[in-house]
């Protein structure tokens, strides 16, 4: 292979010297790239498929990044979420704001927006409202069946993604274009029949191809390449070895699907949604506040000092403390994780008995 130094890239503005190996792509050329740095996305999950996401389009030059994630840091992470290390677990950090922290050391003249939520049907409408592409790096069917109900309801592309084991799907969604992804995925497949990272594990490796087609497509969709965009359900399986491209597009053309034919946004409505949510695989459940306002950290933690088990740690985003031998993490809204149990009536008990209702 020639040497870059053989054939120097033309002249180019300074500002775009960092992405001139991606101009010099002709797919992307110099009117891509600025396409690239006017364009506005939304992240929804920053784990790994996430973490992937977000590297590479800040890299690509992506211009605005919104980051929404309810989570945060913990050593199994390592293995799979490339924007996170020791010291952000020894920080207790937010994936978001770990992840923000590394992006704008990878590319200061990227704007990226961290929000540390749960992303939900009262608030996802206005965390996307100036955005031009909706991305999944959730790990759950309720949450791209509520950004899927968006998509469609506001004629806004998405790019699904999903990994467990050592395979993976990726899909793009072009609303009144391609099959939306109940239409391919009418009802979300029950819970005992779905296997998590908890039962079958997941490989860094699925992680990064998936997400690598993920943001490709991304890529074209941003730089107006819309007629390559893929037309397919990809599904891989790197163990294996299998990539195949699977035709979904008659799920659309001949289907009677109930979101983007019957217009009917039951997930954006909030009808599905659990105050208590049991998390992919961390023996945990989030417990969502019911009532107002947020929860004053100092308070708080004076509340917990005569129970806790050890040390209280805090820091502007959240709040840990040991309780009964569970592992009660608070957020600024009220919102709580409670790890050592994957039972929601436990988790709402430790709750309510410790933070109120």
């Amino acid at each position: 292979m020639a040497n870059d130094q053989e054939h120097p890239p033309e002249a180019l503005d300074a500002s775009l010297e960092r992405y001139s190996r991606q101009i010099l792509y002709e797919k992307i050329g110099e009117q891509g790239q600025h396409s690239l740095l006017r364009s506005r996305v939304v992240l929804f999950g920053c784990g790994a498929l996430g973490s992937v996401l977000a590297n590479t389009l800040v890299r690509a030059g992506v211009g605005r990044i919104r980051i929404c994630d309810r989570d945060y840091v913990e050593r199994n992470n390592l293995q799979r979420q490339m924007l996170f290390d020791e010291s952000d677990i020894e920080a207790n950090l937010p994936k978001a704001e770990a992840a923000a922290a590394k992006l704008r050391r990878i590319n200061p003249d990227v704007t990226i927006e961290p929000v540390v939520i749960d992303v939900n049907s009262t608030n996802i409408e206005r965390l996307s409202e100036d955005a031009d592409l909706l991305l999944d790096g959730t790990d759950n069917f309720e949450a791209r069946f509520l950004i899927n109900d968006l998509a469609v309801s506001t004629n806004r592309p998405w790019i699904y993604g999903a990994v467990i084991g050592a395979t993976g799907l990726c899909m793009p969604i072009v609303p009144n274009d391609t099959p939306c992804l109940r239409c391919v995925f009418e009802e979300a497949p029950p819970s005992e029949m779905s296997p998590t990272c908890d039962t079958a594990g997941v490989l860094a490796t699925a992680v990064n191809i998936v997400a690598s087609l993920q943001a490709t497509e991304a890529i074209k969709l941003l730089t107006g390449r819309r007629d390559e965009l893929s037309r397919y359900l990809t599904s891989i399986d790197v163990w294996s070895e299998r990539f195949m491209n699977l035709n979904v597009q008659n799920a659309y053309e001949k289907g009677d699907c109930p979101c983007c034919k019957g217009r009917q946004f039951e997930y954006l409505a909030g009808k599905h949604e659990q105050m208590a949510l049991t998390l992919c695989g961390r023996d945990s459940v989030q417990i969502n506040r019911t009532g107002t306002g947020g929860i004053d950290f100092s308070a708080m933690a004076d509340r917990l000092r005569p129970v806790a088990e050890g040390e209280i740690r805090q820091n502007r985003f959240l709040l840990k403390a040991v309780v009964d031998g569970y592992e009660l993490t608070l957020f600024r809204d009220g919102r709580a994780i409670v790890k050592g149990t994957s039972d929601p009536d436990k988790a709402r008990s430790i709750y309510a008995r410790y933070v109120g209702t």
